[in-house]
């Protein structure tokens, strides 16, 4: 069975363009031009994934997103954007949205990321690319994590795999599809710093180059969740290589 797409976007000649270029890759579109009418067929025929345009009259992909998420519905969501600032991205973010592309965008990226949101599984391996962070250096000796096929604990993370939550201490997480992912991984290589090109292959299963800043937002989107005043920064920046879970 072809693997079935949602997309909302109000302006008609991309709308066709998308449907078309979708179609023709495989996939089964329903294509609507606005909100109401993705929450509608969301709710009637729930897709595999969702394609949001983020400014749309009356209910916009961010509300949708909003509504979606409120009632626990879990598709991935691609949302497309032609705000390119950070403050933007982060809305979407914000909202539930596991992915966003940018405006005028290749065809073949939005192919790239439905492919990586569709193919995510909870458990990630550690790989290539990762590079000890100092077992023995000023930070002192590293502590591993402890990994289970329920649950990875890490750094003072906790994480349920099955149930898709995690925790800082006692407090829980309100994490995105895509930034419980991302701390999954870095929590299963506490104290290695992954380079760009892991992370990228292991999230998005696909590299976007050394001009994206895809990661770089969904890190400080992830930080600004974990930190907590008083208590040390876990996701360390090891700078021209890459990223690093641990405590000081």
């Amino acid at each position: 069975m072809p693997q079935t797409v949602l997309l909302a976007e109000d302006d008609r000649a991309i709308r066709h363009a998308l449907e078309r270029a979708l179609t023709l890759e495989g996939y089964q579109v329903t294509a609507v031009a606005d909100g109401v009418e993705a929450l509608a067929q969301a709710h009637k025929n729930p897709p595999d994934v969702l394609v949001l345009d983020v400014m749309m009259p009356g209910i916009d992909g961010l509300q949708v997103c909003r509504v979606l998420r409120a009632e626990g519905d879990r598709t991935p969501i691609l949302m497309l954007t032609a705000l390119v600032e950070t403050a933007d991205r982060i809305a979407g973010l914000d909202a539930g949205a596991d992915d966003y592309v940018v405006k005028p965008f290749d065809v073949e990226e939005v192919f790239a990321r439905l492919r990586a949101l569709l193919r995510r599984t909870s458990a990630v391996p550690a790989g290539g690319g990762a590079v000890p962070a100092g077992g023995g250096g000023p930070e002192g000796p590293v502590r591993e994590a402890q990994v289970t096929d329920r649950q990875v604990e890490a750094a003072g993370i906790r994480m349920d795999l099955q149930a898709r939550r995690a925790w800082r201490g006692r407090r829980e997480l309100e994490l995105t599809r895509t930034e419980f992912e991302l701390l999954e991984l870095l929590a299963r290589n506490a104290g290695i710093v992954l380079d760009h090109s892991t992370i990228y292959d292991r999230i998005w299963g696909y590299d976007f180059g050394p001009g994206s800043k895809n990661l770089a937002v969904y890190v400080g989107y992830l930080r600004r969740k974990l930190d907590e005043p008083g208590a040390p920064q876990l996701i360390h920046t090891v700078r021209g290589v890459g990223y690093v879970l641990r405590e000081d």
